[in-house]
């Protein structure tokens, strides 16, 4: 198997600037004699031939960048670039190449300068920066070349930058940038494109500041309109930001900075996003300071607008008052979403302080009222709201609805409970996957997901006072659990569901699939739901399905409830006859060889290998007949041998005594190799009564022989008689010592579908 760390791609840098691709192969490290020193090898993975060969210098200076990528240069115009596909490869080498250089892995640059004579090393040390050529007209051909030549040395780059810095040079530049497009300059605009993208990836936050300060930022956005590459027809971004994108104040803005700020935001991410090319892998390390700004413009705006109480508290009153027409409601619901979103980028300790203050302010009742309403766009928003609020405190969502439904019950006592239940946040989230009218239901799957975190147990809380998962889990079998399966239980009324259209099948599959999670997860709660509401007895019915993904999922439901184990499911199972509509449909499947097969096959499977007495030979004695001409596999005909097995030993409780006494002797062993009699003896019990067949002369054999019993209990013994009495004079020259031996079988529950195979 090829070994992917070591995995490669070599890049050169050509005259243009830009990265060519060498080639894929596999590097490695080792002392080359024609080199005279350590090289690095890299081989191609078509054909084996060498990509690159290359000493590790002691004075080369090697960068590694983002992990996975390696940068040098061999000669004055000659800079190569190994792309790992794993970050453990890069690492590896990387090592290697500290290790010939004497330095320590943790560095990300091996030497000081890059790439540079011994005069022009002179010159950086001697000389305070670097000096630029005057900012004018003639010389900017000169200038887009310093700068492009610049960009590969780190020291080089520092020096451009605080020279660019302190000479004011940007405010300069946009001055030429005006005087271009007044005079229609082409070269003069392309020239200026080049230098101002090379000031980006300086990567500095000082010259950011300069360039996106409100009286210079268009201009920057200008100059970045007149790609070379698209000749004689720039881009328009100016003319989208001033007359096509429109500020709205949903609430207005009292304060300036904050105001200002926004407007920074927009236009920045606006660069990063539209206006920038698409920085190569090896220029996305040199755009960090930008996403830097962006991200720090957005947690102080979080801020500002956290700490502007007015400003929060007109938004909520607007958001749920009446009287607010369906525009603003819609504008104001998307700032709020924006607003969230903006959270995200916040540290923990932040991000909890943003959504206590929004907790406060009602956010959670305001989004009761907004799911309430007829706009499907302004209910679209607060869903995604609502999962972030999900996301970051499940347990903050649960405690409101369950403080909510107390101030229902104590202030609705004389109205029918359906009415008060149905005014829940919780009910109206169910209510709405219900019905999503997205064909693909993608609503109703975020909402699936949603209702999913909230009721599991994983995330709920215990304290010494107070249990949330029993309260939780109270309350919402109580008052919500009607809700979520009534489309299951008003679909399932007769023996094949009553709507068999692709939508409500996907909407049915979502249902059991969180009431599949809830018998795995929840105890009793869903126990007595699924008994008392006679639930599995509904969802076989979707066995007979035309859609296979919804019958297999009502399979899945069953299979989930058998692998419990628990004898109140089997029971039920027995009680209701609930193997039927599974024997019917595995019928009606007929030698298909599909999903449906294997599920089925796979539930009696667990039955046989679990050895679930009940189930068994419920199965056996009502679905036998249907079952046993099938004999492709041997799982029925498996199960029928266990249940004669269950038979023989209630009809003889003395043979299954008898067969408690071998299985105890047996497990004493001492030390000793065991002799070719003992070996069979024990090879022939416990591999023969795996297979069903006892180990003793069946029961009925006797039959008919007076005094049969005595006779058959002394052909028992008779066995064990004789290996104890070897086992004595074996034991008596040494000590002996007692193995456990144990067989295990395992099959877990989470399987959703076994396959078998068909025996030729």
């Amino acid at each position: 198997m090829t070994d992917t760390r070591r995995r490669v791609k070599v890049y050169t840098l050509n005259e243009d600037r830009q990265w060519d691709d060498r080639g894929t192969g596999h590097v490695s490290s080792g002392y080359v004699e024609r080199l005279k020193g350590m090289s690095l090898l890299v081989r191609a993975e078509s054909d084996g031939s060498l990509l690159l060969e290359s000493k590790i210098n002691p004075n080369t200076a090697y960068q590694k960048q983002q992990d996975t990528l390696i940068v040098w240069s061999e000669a004055e115009n000659y800079d190569l670039a190994l792309s790992f596909q794993e970050k453990a490869g890069c690492d590896e080498i990387w090592e290697k190449i500290c290790q010939v250089q004497g330095k320590d892995p943790s560095v990300d640059i091996t030497q000081e300068l890059v790439d540079e004579s011994e005069e022009e090393r002179f010159d950086d040390m001697s000389s305070p920066g670097l000096e630029l050529p005057p900012c004018e007209l003639g010389r900017l051909e000169e200038l887009a070349e310093l700068v492009a030549s610049s960009l590969p040395s780190p020291l080089r780059r520092e020096k451009l930058a605080l020279a660019v810095e302190n000479e004011g040079y940007i405010r300069k530049l946009l001055e030429l940038f005006r005087q271009c497009e007044d005079l229609e300059n082409a070269d003069g605009l392309h020239h200026l494109y080049e230098i101002v993208k090379g000031i980006f990836l300086l990567n500095r936050t000082a010259l950011f500041e300069v360039m996106f300060s409100e009286e210079c930022i268009m201009d920057v956005i200008g100059c970045l309109e007149h790609d070379p590459a698209l000749g004689a027809s720039p881009r328009r971004h100016r003319d989208f930001l001033t007359k096509t994108a429109r500020f709205k104040e949903v609430i207005p803005i009292g304060d300036p900075e904050l105001r200002a700020k926004i407007h920074q935001t927009y236009r920045v991410q606006y660069i990063q996003d539209m206006v920038l090319p698409t920085p190569s892998v090896f220029e996305e390390n040199m755009l960090s300071t930008l996403h830097s700004f962006i991200f720090f413009n957005k947690v102080e705006i979080v801020g500002m607008l956290q700490d502007d109480e007015k400003f929060l508290t007109d938004l909520f009153a607007q958001l749920t008052d009446e009287a607010t027409d369906d525009d603003k409601r819609h504008e104001l619901v998307n700032f709020l979403k924006e607003f969230c979103s903006f959270s995200q980028t916040l540290q923990p300790q932040n991000r909890d302080a943003f959504f206590k203050t929004l907790s406060n302010m009602g956010i959670l009742p305001a989004l009761e009222v907004i799911l309430g309403m007829d706009d499907v766009q302004v209910r679209s928003a607060a869903t995604d709201i609502f999962s972030y609020l999900v996301e970051y405190s499940p347990s903050m969502v649960r405690e409101f609805v369950m403080q909510e439904c107390q101030q229902n019950d104590d202030s609705l006592v004389y109205l029918p409970p359906c009415l008060s239940q149905d005014i829940l946040l919780i009910n109206l989230i169910i209510e709405h996957m219900i019905c999503d009218t997205d064909p693909e239901l993608g609503g109703a799957v975020q909402l699936m997901g949603l209702l999913r975190t909230l009721v599991d147990p994983e995330n709920m809380l215990a304290t010494a006072n107070k249990t949330e998962k029993t309260e939780f889990l109270s309350f919402f079998y109580k008052h919500c659990m009607h809700v979520l399966s009534a489309p299951l239980l008003a679909n399932t009324t007769e023996d094949k569901p009553s709507k068999d259209d692709f939508q409500t099948s996907q909407l049915l599959a979502l249902i059991l699939e969180l009431l599949t999670f809830c018998v795995e997860h929840h105890t009793y709660h869903i126990k007595n739901y699924v008994i008392n509401k006679d639930i599995l007895r509904r969802v076989l019915v979707l066995t007979a399905s035309r859609h296979a993904f919804l019958a297999l999922c009502a399979l899945r439901f069953m299979r989930r409830i058998i692998g419990l184990k628990d004898e109140f499911y089997n029971r039920y199972i027995m009680r209701n006859f609930l193997f039927e509509p599974v024997v019917k449909a595995f019928l009606n499947n007929g030698t298909r060889y599909n999903l449906m097969n294997s599920a089925i096959i796979e539930m009696f499977e667990y039955v046989r290998v679990e050895d679930v007495k009940s189930l068994t030979a419920h199965i056996v004695e009502n679905y036998w007949k249907s079952l046993e001409g099938v004999d492709y596999v041997q799982t029925f005909k498996g199960l029928k041998l266990r249940y004669e097995q269950q038979k023989e030993r209630q009809d003889n409780p003395k043979l299954d005594s008898m067969r408690s006494i071998l299985r105890n002797h047996r497990f004493r062993r001492d030390a000793r190799t065991l002799d070719d009699d003992e070996e069979m003896w024990f090879n022939a019990d416990e591999d023969e009564l795996e297979d069903g067949e006892a180990v003793v002369p069946p029961s009925d054999s006797k039959a008919g022989k007076p005094g049969g019993g005595a006779g058959e209990d002394e052909d028992l013994m008779d066995p064990i008689s004789k290996f104890m009495e070897r086992k004595k004079r074996r034991s008596r020259g040494g000590c002996v010592t007692n193995i456990c031996l144990s067989r295990y079988f395992s099959l877990s529950s989470g399987t959703k579908h076994a396959t078998h195979e068909r025996a030729v």
